[in-house]
């Protein structure tokens, strides 16, 4: 059984189940067709963003890419996590949804 914050182990439980994955530390070249191309070596690739500033359209230097399961979405995290990708060490994870809180009037 695990312990701690019950909203905590939630999150890890669905996070582990989800096959979408955050990538970090992305060289700010890197294209989304150079990450498809990265990803798919271990499973379909459904999606795959990277992330862009509004105004400068240049990129943040992190993304999302979505496997078509869990089990891909796995192999994917421990074989690329703390690898070497266009000159940067990737920091590959499972995605977190962002909290959301409501505004108050």
């Amino acid at each position: 059984m695990e312990r701690g914050n019950p909203i905590a182990v939630e999150r890890r439980r669905f996070c582990v189940m989800s096959a979408k994955i955050y990538v970090g530390n992305l060289n700010y070249a890197t294209t989304e067709a150079g990450l498809a191309s990265l990803f798919s070596q271990f499973g379909e690739v459904l999606s795959v963003a990277v992330i862009k500033d509004k105004l400068t359209q240049r990129s943040k230097g992190f993304g999302f890419v979505e496997m078509e399961s869990a089990e891909s979405a796995e192999l994917v995290i421990n074989e690329l996590n703390e690898k070497e990708f266009e000159g940067r060490r990737l920091r590959v994870n499972y995605a977190e949804e962002k909290p959301r809180f409501p505004f108050k009037n």
